[in-house]
């Protein structure tokens, strides 16, 4: 285990993370196309958000680090699934069907990708209708697509200030090296996989959580920025609150992409009925924070209080509810 890092020196290596810093890239991208959270599909968000007559349509897509894809292709084909139905869950949603585009030189070297595919279809139970396949190319490249339903939504929109924050991470697991995946899903039974995604969707058609991501690439910390970016928010963190694995350093731990994750905004009134539904599915999840007024995300530990982002001074997405002066 690494030696114990203070807290600052924590905070500037996280800013200074790869993992942090690409999810930068977006603003250009919505800059370019026009994009602001105002637009139709609500850019910001985990998937674009579509009403429709008995509550929403939900749209997603990921695409993968081609380093990723060819280091395990198995695993992110598996991947490929497996984050498209989190960043429907993340929004009280239920998947119904993916797709795909898959780039290879070969069609051996696809293979195990769309193996990967497959067995996570199977697992989760969301089947694949169709994609796009080009067996002529120079690497293997995934792109990734899902759509889903809602009645009612969680969204990165809604986080109030005093609200709590809980963390909600399957511990079950362990670091698919050697990038930073906390993988809880190749050992969880499908049954169980499947009854996990109940979870958001009845917490929200309960009333009990409005607000929330999941926790993507850019970690516990990149997705508590994102979040409150998007709800125009200040959130401060106890580190020593979130639920992490025995062993596991806190500064890999805030840059981790686990298999299933969640940050979730709720009034102090639910946190607890909140956490005894993960719980119950053998999911931890804690109060870890609070929400707040302003625009800074605060990381608190055993040595004080570290800065790690003010979204105000430096827009991260730039896709603020507040307000689009710097989309």
């Amino acid at each position: 285990m690494k030696p114990h890092l203070p807290l600052r020196t924590l905070v500037r290596d996280l800013r200074e993370h790869p993992s942090i810093r690409s999810k930068l890239d977006i603003a250009q991208s919505t800059e370019t196309l026009g994009l602001t959270a105002q637009s139709v599909g609500q850019p910001g968000d985990d998937c674009a958000v579509l009403p429709n007559q008995s509550g929403f349509d939900l749209f997603s897509c990921e695409g993968f680090i081609n380093a990723f894809v060819k280091a395990d292709p198995w695993f992110a084909g598996w991947c490929g699934v497996m984050v498209n139905i989190s960043d429907i869950l993340s929004m009280g949603g239920r998947p119904r069907a993916i797709t795909n585009a898959i780039w290879a030189p070969n069609a051996k070297q696809a293979q195990p990708v769309l193996a990967g595919m497959k067995a996570a279809s199977q697992a989760y139970g969301v089947p694949i209708v169709g994609g796009h396949t080009n067996l002529h190319t120079d690497e293997l490249q995934l792109s990734v697509s899902i759509i889903g339903q809602a009645r009612k939504l969680i969204s990165s929109f809604e986080a109030q200030p005093g609200d709590v924050l809980i963390c909600a991470i399957d511990l079950r697991g362990s670091y698919r090296e050697p990038f930073d995946n906390w993988n809880a899903a190749l050992t969880t039974p499908p049954a169980t996989l499947r009854a996990c995604m109940d979870i958001l969707p009845t917490l929200a058609e309960a009333g009990l959580v409005a607000a929330g991501k999941d926790i993507s690439q850019g970690g516990i910390a990149g997705t508590a920025l994102m979040l409150a970016e998007a709800s125009g928010v200040a959130i401060e963190i106890q580190l020593e609150a979130l639920p992490k694995p025995a062993g596991v350093d806190m500064a890999r731990w805030l840059r981790s992409f686990p298999s299933y994750g969640f940050l979730l905004s709720v009034r102090p009134e639910n946190a607890a009925a909140v956490c005894a539904a993960f719980a119950q599915s053998g999911i931890a999840a804690t109060a870890c924070g609070d929400i707040r007024a302003g625009s800074a995300l605060h990381l608190t530990g055993r040595d004080g209080t570290a800065l790690f982002w003010d979204h105000d001074r430096t827009p991260y997405l730039n896709l603020s509810s507040k307000g689009t002066a710097h989309a």
